[in-house]
């Protein structure tokens, strides 16, 4: 398998995939794609001779092509059942979609306002944007509130125990809420911390880090790296 991607330190989406299928031993080729312009594209070209949709992620298995994170995670679980991308217990693996689900379609002024940006340290920026958008802080609010009652429900360490798709689909939340070090109760940030600390989101943090690409159209609060 092939797993196509985006610059690790910008791209919430493709870091998805990767940390659960790095988390979870499934074996897979990295391909980069760099973001470029404000167009994009260079990069627009080169995705989509992987996909007609022309974005990242995209997992190739063989001539199959899979795009979406979310699409791809229900893949990997139909090809490597009892891997742990799903809970086993059926309802606990239906809450675990609809929280994987709800990231996917929601919390979009957290993402909008905040981000992705693994390399860069925004306390300035989050204090900013946590003062003056409330829509920012009612989503915080409601990601936390779903993240307490799973742990509570699970016992942890991770939402519904061990890592699985619904830690790999808030990754990239627990990189926003770092990086602009946005408030959090002690709760969350012990969660916080256990997920960049898991050995596949640490290992794409690692990764992001080294890469010293500075690209102008994703970096909304820094002049230069």
């Amino acid at each position: 398998m092939q797993l196509v991607i985006g610059n690790k330190n910008y791209s919430s989406w493709s870091m998805r995939p990767w940390v659960l299928m790095r988390q979870l031993g499934l074996h897979f080729e990295e391909v980069k794609l760099r973001f470029d312009d404000s167009k994009r594209s260079g990069f627009a070209r080169a995705a989509a001779h992987f996909t007609p949709a022309g974005l990242v992620p995209v997992l190739l298995d063989d001539d199959f092509a899979v795009w979406d994170s979310l699409a791809i995670c229900e893949y990997l679980n139909d090809k490597f059942p009892g891997h742990g991308v799903w809970p086993e217990e059926m309802r606990q693996r239906a809450r675990a979609r609809s929280l994987a689900a709800e990231m996917h379609a929601g919390f979009r002024a957290l993402r909008s306002h905040c981000p992705m940006n693994i390399e860069a340290s925004l306390p300035e920026a989050g204090a900013r944007v946590w003062a003056a958008h409330e829509a920012v802080r009612n989503d915080v609010a409601r990601i936390e509130v779903m993240w307490v009652e799973a742990l509570l429900a699970s016992g942890g360490p991770f939402l519904f125990g061990e890592f699985g798709a619904a830690d790999a689909m808030y990754a990239p939340v627990c990189m926003r809420m770092l990086s602009y070090a946005l408030p959090a109760p002690a709760a969350t940030r012990g969660y916080i911390e256990r997920v960049a600390a898991s050995a596949g989101v640490a290992a794409w943090i690692a990764d992001a880090r080294a890469e010293h690409d500075f690209i102008d159209i994703a970096e909304p609060y820094r002049k230069a790296p």
